[in-house]
């Protein structure tokens, strides 16, 4: 039948069929019963003829527990090319799917996984997926479909999905573009009623088009029940009016085909054989649906049912015969092919089970468990649907479906079997277990509502679970949206949980509430505490969680032997990605940015490989913010726009803010204006509501070197000073001091030598406290650039003399000031080599502003400069930098896809359009021009 009023959507989709690549596609939502998948189905035979592959899976109520059902049903078409997937990712689907056994995979290397194998797939033929009702999709596959969708706008292959109004999934902010179905037109309404109803009384005619408001599903299946004008309740909401429609439609069938029926209703899959299976099983045992048996609980039930279907699966002897399903055919409720069993529309689905007594669906679930023998998770999740009170037997059955979940990388899955297992349990303390169990889970899964839910329903009595349910809520390493008084409250725990002997469980708090002390100030007090904590544990004082630990909390009292466990530690990179990580936030920490650098790249190939891009923004956020510090730009901008991608698609914002401030850092020092305010003013809004410090203060950084680049250097110290105030926002304990030279240099030309001088002073007994390298680096700076007369000469050098390696910026920095000294000091010949290093240093940097100034003061010196050329890796965006830089490396598409969790065809993408931009063929001659840096 011809679709009525939906030409305008058709236009768009079949435009999206057309022409595929440069979208990734659309989500089409509605209410239901509204004509998603009369639309979606249009779509894919337009696209069948087009040429296109149609690839299909769709969500199911009775599926979201079943860790990627939805993702096998999506490729399992295409299952062969799995074998030819590089071996990390075959792995990991093959896990995934419960095809292998093998390491519990990560979502996002299960997604990369599905990405590749799609892209091979399209390569031959133009791929069509469609993902119908993706809120019922099980979160471990609407998960990877969203990493998919993000990543598929330059392959051959286009995303169509269906969504209920009112429902969510991670699909809605995967980029596709949204299409929303209302109600038909009352031209278009009467179009389809007339269409299907062709005959109708004018009177009963004008009352289904008033009831139905243009809903489409409302005006094809209510005519057929319409008994004169009294076969509506105008007072039902419409879609119980259509579900009431439904089930009067199913009361009128024979009862065998009753039975048959809320057997494929409560089944999860489509399988005709497993519903006859289970219907014939059941009434083998005699159980008549009007009035069934009493049999008993769980699994001595199950076991009864299953006595009735053969040993191996199911039994053709017991099967009940198709035609038992033919007058549910008749009757428009489902629809048999190809093996298949299915409803008209899930509203269909849903109203069987839902107009059927609790005993009824109990001998149907048991039914189901009994013939499901081969397949323990489904037969669980049926055990217990049929499962009114405690039972052990049935709760044990889904922890184990639980830790096979878990085992494949759904989280979701997991916790949801456990909350079930424990809802089952009757003594408190295994049901306690159970919950904690599961907030574990939603804890390494990100899902803080989850866990806290999870964690007040366990109510844990003894110390013991007390304490594990108060780790579990200090897991959440952020702690912007709490009260700076919780970091005093962890340390009272993490010091009971250490007196307990919980070691570990101490440590795991103490971290966390370190890591409060990055994005909040809990004061003086609450970092004693958490260092008196620390002191005691029995750990050793160079395990790396005591020294990240120690560097949170006291950068500065305990800076010096922070800094002595980190060189330790630097030759010891690449064993541990975590490690490495939160050693690098360490070093940021206590100002040494060349060992953050160190460490968080060492810590990104690791976290790329094991799929954990949850951490990963983290490490690139702090390989950018050193990185940019230091001066190395090439390398901080694509670390900084891949940690802002990386935190905005796993849902950490103040991640993304800080990332996107040093983004802003890094336009400022190019000299790009506008880009860096307008950065700045984004980190801004992810950061200021919840009072994030580190972001509010990198935003405050890029906000002074702009001022300072255009000249503005009031605004410059105004911008800066306001790190050091301790009732500012944007202060923060351990970046207040790492910003002293520009301060400096904003106040010398701003007037306010003076005000500079008493900050000095008061920074003094921090230096005094640690051997932070960005500290004294700064200060000696400051020192130089204040001094009276010819004391400055002195400073200058003795600033140069300093160990600047791995500091470039900062040397530049020294020479420029110092030029500028000697100038003013008509010492013009010697200020020509200070200056004409800082122009190179600050040209080889891409610091545009800087190298400005170092050309003005070298003309007012007497020597001209020549004006420096674009670089050609400034010709990129961030992203084409990074995959140019792979490439330049010697990787290839594949392998560089694989670093950064793109398809290789969309790497070859960017090559084709970054050959052109910088002039050049080959790889060879990319890797010459790029003259590729580490550091």
């Amino acid at each position: 039948m011809a679709l009525h009023g939906r030409e305008t959507e058709l236009k768009e989709l079949g435009e999206l069929v057309d022409g595929p690549e440069g979208r990734s596609g659309v989500l089409v939502r509605g209410e239901a019963g509204i004509g998603k998948s009369a639309l979606v189905a249009e779509t894919a035979a337009a696209a069948s003829v087009a040429g296109l592959r149609v690839l299909r899976t769709a969500g199911a109520e009775a599926e979201q527990n079943l860790a990627y059902a939805g993702l096998h049903q999506l490729l399992y078409p295409v299952r062969r090319g799995v074998a030819g997937l590089p071996a990390p990712q075959r792995a990991a689907l093959r896990t995934a799917l419960g095809l292998a056994e093998g390491a519990e995979p990560s979502t996002y290397l299960v997604g990369l996984a599905a990405l590749t194998l799609l892209a091979e797939e399209a390569a031959a033929k133009p791929l069509l997926l469609v993902a119908e009702d993706v809120h019922w999709l099980d979160r471990a596959s609407a998960d990877v479909l969203a990493f998919v969708a993000r990543r598929i706008e330059h392959e051959p292959i286009v995303l169509v999905a269906t969504l209920r109004d009112g429902a969510e999934t991670p699909l809605r902010d995967a980029g596709l573009a949204p299409i929303v179905l209302g109600r038909l037109s009352a031209e278009a309404a009467a179009e389809l009623l007339d269409a299907v109803a062709p005959r109708l009384a004018p009177a009963v005619r004008t009352r289904l088009l008033a009831e139905a408001a243009g809903h489409p599903l409302a005006l094809t299946e209510l005519p057929s029940a319409m008994t004169g004008l009294d076969g509506l309740d105008p007072v039902l909401p419409l879609t119980e009016r259509l579900e009431r429609t439904f089930t009067v439609r199913a009361a009128s069938l024979p009862a065998p085909t009753r039975t048959a029926l809320l057997v494929a209703a409560l089944n999860e899959t489509t399988s005709l054989a497993e519903t006859l299976a289970a219907t014939g099983a059941l009434l083998a045992t005699g159980t008549d649906p009007e009035h069934p048996g009493a049999l008993g609980a769980g699994a001595d039930s199950v076991r009864e049912f299953a006595a009735a279907a053969h040993p191996g699966g199911f039994a053709p002897a017991t099967a009940a015969d198709p035609e038992i399903l033919a007058p549910a055919v008749d009757a428009r409720l489902i629809e048999l092919s190809a093996g298949a069993v299915t409803f008209r529309h899930p509203l269909m689905r849903s109203a069987i089970p839902a107009a059927a007594a609790f005993a009824e669906r109990r001998q149907a679930h048991l039914a189901l468990a009994g013939t499901l023998r081969d397949q323990p998770d489904r037969r669980a999740w049926h055990q217990a649907a049929a499962t009114a009170g405690p039972d052990e037997d049935v709760a044990a059955e889904l922890e184990r479906t639980a830790e096979r979940a878990r085992h494949r990388g759904g989280a979701a899955a997991a916790i949801a079997a456990l909350e079930q297992a424990a809802r089952l349990t009757e003594e408190p303390d295994p049901r306690t277990d159970r919950l904690l169990r599961a907030a574990e889970l939603a804890v390494e899964s990100g899902r803080r509502e989850t866990a806290e839910r999870l964690v007040r329903a366990a109510r844990p009595a003894d110390p013991r679970r007390r304490a594990v349910a108060s780790r579990l809520l200090s897991e959440f390493e952020d702690g912007v949206r709490e009260d700076p008084a919780r970091v005093a409250e962890l340390a009272g725990v993490a010091g009971s949980v250490a007196a307990d002997g919980q070691d570990d469980a101490a440590m795991r708090i103490l971290w966390s509430a370190a890591m409060r002390c990055f994005w909040t100030e809990p004061g003086d007090a609450a970092r004693r505490a958490l260092l008196a904590v620390a002191d005691r544990l029995p750990v050793p004082d160079d395990d790396p969680r005591v020294v990240a630990v120690t560097a949170y909390v006291a950068p500065f009292e305990r800076g010096d032997v922070v800094l002595a466990r980190l060189r330790e530690l630097a030759g010891a990179t690449g064993a541990d990605p975590e490690v490495d990580r939160y050693l690098g936030s360490a070093a940021l920490q206590v100002g040494a940015f060349d060992l953050a650098a160190r460490f968080s790249a060492a810590a990104a190939p690791g976290l790329r490989a094991q799929g954990r891009l949850g951490l990963l923004p983290r490490a690139l956020a702090v390989q950018a913010w050193s990185r940019a510090r230091l001066g190395d730009l090439t390398g901080a901008a694509p670390a900084a726009a891949e940690a802002a991608r990386f935190a905005q698609e796993t849902g950490q914002p103040f991640m993304f803010g800080l990332a996107t401030a040093v983004q802003a850092e890094i336009a400022a020092l190019r000299g790009d204006h506008k880009q860096a305010k307008t950065l700045a003013d984004e980190a801004e809004r992810a950061g200021l509501a919840a009072g994030a410090r580190p972001v509010l203060a990198t935003v405050q950084f890029a906000r002074g070197l702009t001022a300072l680049s255009e000249g503005r250097f009031e605004d410059a110290f105004a911008d800066l000073r306001r790190l050091l105030d301790p009732t500012d926002p944007a202060y923060q304990l351990a970046l207040r001091a790492y910003c002293v030279a520009e301060l400096t240099e904003a106040a010398v030309r701003a007037g306010q030598a003076d005000a500079m001088r008493e900050i000095l002073r008061e920074l003094a007994p921090l230096a005094a406290s640690t051997p932070s390298p960005a500290l004294h680096i700064g200060l000696r700076y400051a020192r130089a650039v204040l001094a009276p007369g010819g004391a400055a000469a002195e400073l200058f050098a003795e600033a140069l003399r300093a160990d600047l390696t791995g500091w470039p910026a900062e040397r530049g920095r020294v020479h420029l000031a110092f030029g500028e000294w000697l100038r003013r000091q008509r010492r013009v010949v010697e200020s020509r080599t200070h200056l004409r290093t800082a122009r190179e240093t600050f040209d080889a940097l891409g610091m545009t502003a800087w190298a400005e100034r170092a050309r003005r003061e070298l003309r007012g010196a007497g020597e001209s400069s020549p004006n420096r050329g674009p670089d050609a890796r400034e010709k990129l965006t961030p992203h084409e930098l990074s995959i140019a830089q792979l490439a330049a490396d010697g990787l290839t598409n594949r392998e560089i896809g694989q670093r950064l969790y793109l398809s290789h065809r969309t790497v070859g993408t960017h090559l084709h359009r970054i050959f052109p931009k910088l002039g050049v063929s080959s790889r060879a001659d990319l890797a010459g021009m790029l003259k590729n840096r580490e550091g």
